[in-house]
């Protein structure tokens, strides 16, 4: 008995040194089991792909592929892979409390741009971020100043094949004087690693610089201090590309097709595996997702028996045409995770269903990507249709407005792109005063709420009705003074009387720019609400917007000296204001026109059945328009405004109708307006000035070239009070006086 137990011992642990023995075998040959999975028959090898091929966008293939001569080179081990990426990414654990010298900003968010070496190539893509970044408030030519510096060297393709590859880029950047291993510096990079394994290999470490980088992948992402960007491609527009597909109450939300896609299938490699088995849940009516193999040098040597069918169907349809017929647009991964079927699919306002694990979301530390899109699972493939049927009629028109929304704010242009990026590093600098995720993901988005304003929400015109909060009751005059006060009779004296007669005025606030000092407190008039003088800068036309400490209301009354007012249509004009916080509402009211016999804008003070312009010599807008006008326009805008003492009231409308997408609101007004304002006032009157209409028409088309589009928007829309000339008793009216005048 004892010897059987004694055998029976010795073979159970025989056994569990076999088994010990086999396990590592197994752990020795796991990376090249990772390297070459089971593979079905007729099926390509699976590999959880790292990242997206170069695909180019709106066209009909919408995708293009390098393919290598090395296409039967061994691919790199799992091991090997995680060399390079530790090469990489040495600083893994980098955070902005960790890698980045905040000391540095103390004179404010500056970013440096390094001067190109001599020889330097630098592709139109980045030259269009340099750009971006030359033109942007955040500019500065002093290194001293800096908070932030941008490389010269060309980073955005790192694809070794590639002919835009910049070779001796580790050299040339660790030479920089004030490199220090990266820190406070920010790489741009759209492609990284090369056929067949596409790693992260950027070819030169990254150290504690910051990555802005397309198909970031979260395995290697640095929350919150690296950024992911988008895949745009070359033709991608520097300044404001074309609008969204849907207009804001486009309805009904649902489409001809439920779910599209139109590209490449790839046979072999990384990337393959997903789009190989779309053919699933292709459907041929309703769900189109269409492949095809014709791509590469050698497809056809790795053709399957599906390529000829799908390469038939692949050619029966449009690409744009189910973009814009589609409520779903499948967005799977490719060689790389990202994909330019992103931004197509957001601009076509087609409702992104992701299927790329692993892809970290483009600017996904501020945007909700939930309120814009479907995040699917390349696992869960065959689940897509059913979850996409499952999406309300309300949703889908939510999510689809969404998508035109974050493709305006965000993604149009590459000027966007880059500007989104630096104000999140502004807002990690500035914690303190940073944006929240309301300001972020509404209207009119986080570029135009500068948040050194302040931090609240309630405090800016576009949130109201979000919030359920209401303007303040009450407004502040300013009245823009360039003449001398020459008597109790002067012109604005007797605005002023009008406006304090108000009910809702608060206060009045007279900005002195004269170049006479300042008249004495008893030379102007007495009045029930407190009068204010501030000595202006002389000849400067912009600092008629500063944002002034005194104005403590929401609602400012910008007037010039020459206006001529009533009481009752300062109170009507403001009782339409608080229903239109955001906007601009006023009085005189000018035009704009497409001249096509010069190819430029036109500016016109005619009458006629449309206006687009509000000016600034009586009318209402919010106090946050001051602080935006002056800290977000650039200064070169300013400087030409002041040199010109003209065309302010025009850019503060090109101001307000690019961040509202809105026109301003014209109210009732007596005809005399316009003949009162061109002969009132001295000799030295700037609407006695010959050049002033021709240096108007200047400003109209260099305002929209700092744009990049014309936003100005037509309107017909005038308001009128309730029984506005009604035949009835002027005793039943509430502003009897208009009428009068």
């Amino acid at each position: 008995m004892q010897a059987k137990k004694r055998y029976l011992l010795v073979s159970v642990v025989a056994g569990l040194l076999f088994l010990i023995y086999l396990w590592g075998l197994q752990i020795e040959e796991f990376p090249q089991q990772q390297q070459q999975p089971y593979q079905l028959p007729s099926r390509p090898s699976r590999h959880w792909p790292e990242s997206t091929e170069l695909l180019e966008p709106y066209l009909e293939g919408g995708e293009q592929e390098e393919d290598s001569p090395q296409l039967h080179h061994q691919h790199t081990s799992p091991r090997e892979r995680r060399a390079i990426r530790d090469n990489i990414y040495k600083n893994k654990r980098c955070r902005m409390e960790t890698c980045f010298d905040f000391a540095r900003c103390q004179s404010g968010f500056r970013v440096y741009i390094y001067p190109p070496q001599r020889g330097d190539t630098i592709s139109e893509t980045y030259q269009k971020i340099l750009s971006s970044i030359e033109e942007s408030r955040f500019r500065t030519t002093d290194p001293s100043r800096a908070c932030l510096f941008i490389l010269a060297v060309d980073t955005l393709d790192r694809d070794q094949l590639s002919v835009q590859y910049v070779q001796n880029v580790r050299t040339r950047i660790h030479n920089l004087p004030t490199w220090n291993d990266g820190r406070n510096h920010l790489i741009f990079n759209l492609y990284s690693g090369t056929w067949p394994d596409y790693t992260e290999d950027l070819g030169f470490e990254v150290g504690q610089a910051m990555l802005a980088k397309a198909s970031a992948d979260v395995a290697n992402f640095r929350p919150n201090f690296d950024i992911s960007i988008p895949l745009f491609s070359k033709d991608h527009p520097l300044k404001e590309g074309a609008t969204g597909y849907l207009t804001l109450n486009d309805a009904p939300p649902s489409r001809k097709y439920q779910l599209v896609f139109k590209g490449k299938r790839y046979l072999t490699g990384i990337g393959s595996e997903t789009r190989n088995a779309l053919y699933h849940v292709h459907n041929g009516d309703d769900v189109l997702l269409l492949t095809t193999c014709k791509h590469g040098k050698e497809w056809e040597k790795h053709k399957d028996s599906r390529c000829d069918r799908d390469n038939k169907d692949y050619s029966k349809f449009d690409y744009q045409q189910l973009l814009h017929n589609s409520s779903f647009c499948l967005v799977p991964r490719g060689r790389r995770l990202g994909s330019f079927r992103f931004l197509e699919a957001l601009q076509a306002a087609c409702i992104p269903v992701i299927l790329s694990n692993g892809w970290e979301l483009p600017f996904s530390e501020v945007i909700d990507w939930r309120k814009a899109a479907i995040i699917g699972d390349e696992r869960l493939l065959l689940q897509v249709p059913s979850i996409t049927r499952s999406v309300g009629r309300d949703r889908m028109l939510a999510l689809r407005q969404q998508t035109q929304f974050l493709w305006d704010a965000y993604f149009s242009s590459v000027a966007k792109i880059v500007l989104t990026t630096l104000e999140i590093i502004q807002d990690r600098v500035e914690s303190h005063v940073s944006r929240n995720h309301l300001l972020w993901n509404s209207l009119p988005g986080g570029l135009y709420a500068l948040p050194q304003y302040s931090a609240d929400p309630a405090q800016f015109p576009f949130y109201y009705a979000i919030l359920g909060k209401s303007p303040s009751q009450q407004f502040t005059a300013v009245i823009h003074t360039v003449s001398p006060l020459q008597s109790q009779i002067s012109p604005v004296v007797k605005l002023i009387i009008a406006v304090a007669k108000s009910k809702f005025c608060a206060q009045i606030v007279v900005l002195w720019t004269c170049e006479t000092p300042l008249p004495p407190r008893h030379k102007w008039p007495s009045t029930s609400v407190p009068l204010s003088v501030i000595q202006g800068q002389t000849k400067t036309m912009s600092s008629r917007f500063l944002p002034h400490d005194i104005i403590a209301t929401d609602a400012v009354l910008s007037l010039d000296e020459d206006s001529v007012l009533s009481t009752n249509e300062v109170d009507f004009a403001f009782i339409v204001w608080q229903s239109f916080p955001e906007r601009i509402v006023g009085y005189p009211a000018r035009s704009h026109y497409w001249d096509s016999s010069r190819s430029r804008w036109g500016y016109t003070s005619k009458w006629t059945n449309d206006y687009s312009m509000v000016l600034t010599g009586a009318a209402f807008y919010h106090r946050y328009y001051h602080y935006l006008f002056t800290h977000y326009v650039p200064a070169s805008l300013l400087t030409m405004v002041d040199h010109m003492a003209n065309c302010e009231d025009i850019l503060m409308n090109f101001l307000v109708s690019a961040v509202t997408k809105q026109p301003p609101i014209k109210v009732t007004q007596k005809k005399q307006y316009k003949e009162t304002m061109m002969t009132q006032g001295s000799k030295a009157s700037r609407w006695a000035d010959p050049d002033h209409f021709t240096q108007r028409q200047t400003c109209m088309n260099v305002f929209s070239r700092w744009l990049g589009f014309m936003p100005l928007v037509h309107s017909q829309m005038r308001l009128d009070p309730v029984l506005f000339r009604d035949q009835v008793s002027i005793l039943r009216k509430k502003y009897r006086d208009i009428e009068r005048l």
